[in-house]
């Protein structure tokens, strides 16, 4: 977000010599096209990096505190699939090898994009009892997952046995071909060379199995395979508390605030058990 977003607009202005006026009208012309979650996150970021100025005696004030943050565009609300389209997504991701295993792992255990994007082989067991994957680690800067909940153990469910079990012949057959072994590529899901995966080469790989699903490729992204993991959860009728140790969630106020759309309402539940105890 830095070399996107304040590097460009800021980044050749010394500091000693910024005014508030100035950081006011980059934020003004950022809102324009960023959501005010977003614009709240710049703004972090330039505060920080005036502290550590001021820390050193390089500047005097840090006049990103006296800024006020604007609003920003509404941003993309989440959505999930419903178990119809789940199930065609699933049956199109059959159909390219590449992407089969990363969708259905997403899909059927909610794990987040940089978490699978950082999954080692050392981290999957397939012939345990049960197979279980690990979600230790991320793509994130210190290789840590989001919240010290996210580090989650989770048993595997049949269909992910089986995608992942091709998907380690096909790695080890292209690593036959290179002349590489399993252990050297040791990532899961890496490019043909072992290298980890761009998170812009994974949405347009996925969008082409949405595209193949007869969906709007435009309209979905990876990320969604998560959301749509807490709604099918939430509609059989998992309890919240259930899905967000699931999901890595450090409390079920995350899961209700970011899952509320799909979320079947708790509140219906009263009435159908007293009309099971009093009817």
């Amino acid at each position: 977000m830095a070399r996107t977003h304040v590097i460009p607009g800021l980044g050749k202005r010394r500091l000693a010599e910024l005014t508030t006026e100035e950081v006011d009208r980059w934020l003004a012309d950022k809102s324009a096209t960023l959501s005010t979650d977003t614009l709240r996150r710049l703004l972090s970021i330039l505060r920080q990096s005036i502290r550590r100025a001021q820390a050193r005696d390089l500047v005097k004030r840090n006049v990103a505190l006296l800024c006020d943050l604007p609003k920003g565009q509404p941003g993309r609300p989440s959505k999930s699939l419903t178990l119809e389209q789940a199930e065609r997504l699933l049956k199109a991701a059959g159909d390219n090898p590449t992407m089969n295993a990363y969708v259905v792992v997403s899909l059927l255990t909610g794990a987040r994009t940089e978490e699978l994007r950082a999954l080692t082989w050392s981290r999957v067991r397939l012939d345990g009892n049960p197979p279980t994957i690990d979600l230790w680690r991320s793509v994130r800067a210190n290789g840590d997952t989001k919240t010290t909940k996210s580090r989650r153990t989770l048993e595997l469910p049949v269909r992910c046995i089986e995608a992942l079990t091709k998907h380690r012949d096909l790695v080890e057959k292209q690593g036959a071909e290179s002349g590489r072994q399993l252990e050297e590529f040791d990532l899961v899901f890496s490019t043909t060379t072992g290298t980890p995966l761009d998170p812009a080469n994974v949405r347009r790989a996925f969008r082409r199995v949405v595209a193949a699903a007869g969906m709007d490729p435009m309209s979905w992204t990876p990320r969604e395979l998560r959301h749509s993991f807490v709604s099918l959860l939430s509609s059989s009728g998992m309890p919240i508390e259930d899905i967000a140790h699931l999901v890595g969630h450090a409390n079920t106020r995350v899961t209700e605030l970011v899952y509320r759309k799909e979320l079947r309402p708790v509140l219906t539940r009263g009435a159908v058990a007293m009309d099971v105890f009093l009817p």
